[in-house]
Order: C-alpha cells, then sequence, then structure tokens
C-alpha cells in the first residue's frame, strides 16, 4: 500500500494544484461585505463582521490592503490583519454543507 504524504490538506491541494489565486477585493460597507475575486471569475462573499480584525474597522482601513503570497493571502497593515484563500473557501464549504441536507456527488 502506498501512502502519499504531501504537507498540504485538501483545500491547499485544490488551490495550488489548479493555481486558484485572489485577483482583487471590493468593499461593500453598506452591506457589510467584502467580494473576493478569483483568478476563475468566481466572486466570493465573505462579512467582514465573521473577521474579529475586520469586525470594527474604518472603510478606510479596511481599504488598505495587499494581496500576499502571490494572491493566496490578504493582509490588512492597519488592521495587522491577514486572511488567506484557504480560509474563504473552507467557510464557504462549511456553508454549503450545512444549506443542504442531501448533497449527490456524481
Amino acid at each position: 500500500m502506498n501512502i502519499l504524504h504531501n504537507k498540504y490538506d485538501t483545500i491547499e491541494n485544490i488551490i495550488f494544484k489548479q493555481g486558484l489565486r485572489i485577483t482583487s477585493l471590493e468593499l461593500n460597507p453598506e452591506h457589510d461585505k467584502l467580494l473576493i475575486y478569483l483568478n476563475t471569475n468566481m466572486t466570493l462573499v465573505a462579512p467582514t463582521k465573521n473577521y474579529k480584525g475586520l469586525k470594527n474597522a474604518s472603510v478606510k482601513r479596511l481599504k488598505n490592503y495587499r494581496l500576499i503570497s502571490d494572491g493566496v493571502g490578504i493582509h490588512w497593515p492597519d488592521l495587522d490583519e491577514d486572511l488567506s484563500l484557504k480560509g474563504f473557501l473552507k467557510e464557504f464549504l462549511n456553508q454549503k454543507l450545512k444549506s443542504h441536507r442531501k448533497m449527490v456527488l456524481a
């Protein structure tokens, strides 16, 4: 039996094998949302209130961000906050699994 030992978990494998990257970020302060644009034309939507470091930040401070690690993370220097593509995808999967009682994979 051959067991592969790699240093990445499943979500990281997807990110790196598929070359997923964050290309840009848009803030929607009226609706408390981050719109995370990926190089696959997919958009992830995340509430800022879910992230302790972003929760009470001003719009000015939220707009001061930079993409890090070749687009697999976002850093807010004024807030000393880093969020990862892995974390956003993990949250997306958790929401999908909670919203459907039956999932069919075929």
